[in-house]
């Protein structure tokens, strides 16, 4: 039987965990490809991994930017992709393929990832009332978006809509790419028996600096990007608000996305890409218009 899919791991000093995510999908029912995506790992992940089909990056590009880097290589109808520290069920890769048979108008299908105690982490992703990409722990059949650590997507759809975001370097890839597929008029979907267990926090370190500063500026970039331009522009008015409130303010919450240094970075940056940023704008297909997208997920 031939692969209907291809699975994308991308790594990065994956040495303590990426074996039992390639087992897993050693073991998977449905037959597909692996490509494993080593964003210049030096600590000894390369000699795991070199029995497999591994796409060696000369410096770290980060999730998005390792996804990117290999989607032209992917010659089979559906491209999964998958963090490193995740073990899929056996079934998991067949149940999401048999989702994504039986509904055409579905381009992504997002996975049940489990912590490793069984709480669930995400069935799929909302859109909250102020533009945050939100995980959700129970969802209907279909959602706003899919997570991105452990999803299906029918891989010419993602080409035309533009592939991954690989600027992202990481965070908010999958909602900036959940938000042109429905733009686009394709559906996300949600399939509860594709389960993973997921160590979170063994790739990156959810609550740091890098992980907020991340969050923050792919928020605001997927805004202008996406969003109805008032959104968009309400959003980063308010973050430059905030910013500027805060030496004034006695209730700041202890957070790193509450530091002035970091959201004037954030800003920094946003800034400097906004250029680009508009014209990726320009680019995207909108057969739904974006408020309508707005309007029918936001703070659902």
């Amino acid at each position: 039987m031939s692969a209907l899919s291809t699975v994308v791991v991308v790594t990065w000093r994956g040495r303590d965990h990426i074996k039992a995510c390639l087992d897993a999908l050693a073991a998977q029912k449905s037959p597909h490809r692996t490509i494993v995506v080593d964003n210049a790992s030096d600590d000894g992940t390369a000699e795991l991994i070199s029995g497999h089909e591994v796409v060696r990056l000369p410096r770290n590009r980060g999730y998005a930017g390792g996804l990117a880097a290999v989607l032209d290589r992917v010659d089979t109808p559906y491209v999964a992709w998958l963090n490193d520290d995740a073990a899929p069920d056996r079934s998991w890769l067949a149940e999401l393929e048999s989702a994504l048979e039986a509904d055409p108008l579905a381009a992504a299908a997002t996975s049940s990832i489990l912590l490793l105690d069984g709480s669930t982490q995400s069935v799929g992703v909302a859109l909250t009332a102020d533009g945050h990409g939100r995980d959700l722990v129970l969802a209907g059949r279909e959602v706003f978006g899919f997570c991105g650590g452990a999803a299906l997507l029918r891989t010419d759809v993602l080409r035309s809509v533009g592939g991954v975001p690989a600027s992202f370097f990481c965070y908010y890839e999958d909602t900036d790419t959940a938000w042109r597929l429905r733009l686009a008029g394709h559906r996300v979907i949600s399939v509860g028996p594709a389960r993973v267990r997921h160590r979170h926090g063994a790739s990156t370190r959810p609550g740091s600096v890098l992980f907020h500063r991340w969050n923050e500026r792919n928020r605001l970039l997927m805004l202008l990007r996406c969003a109805p331009a008032g959104v968009a522009a309400t959003q980063l008015a308010r973050f430059l608000a905030i910013t500027v409130l805060l030496p004034f303010r006695e209730d700041v919450p202890d957070a790193a996305n509450f530091r002035p240094g970091l959201r004037a970075r954030v800003l920094g940056e946003v800034v400097l890409r906004l250029p680009a940023t508009l014209v990726q704008r320009v680019r995207i297909t909108t057969e739904v218009p974006r408020r309508r997208v707005w309007q029918d997920w936001a703070g659902r």
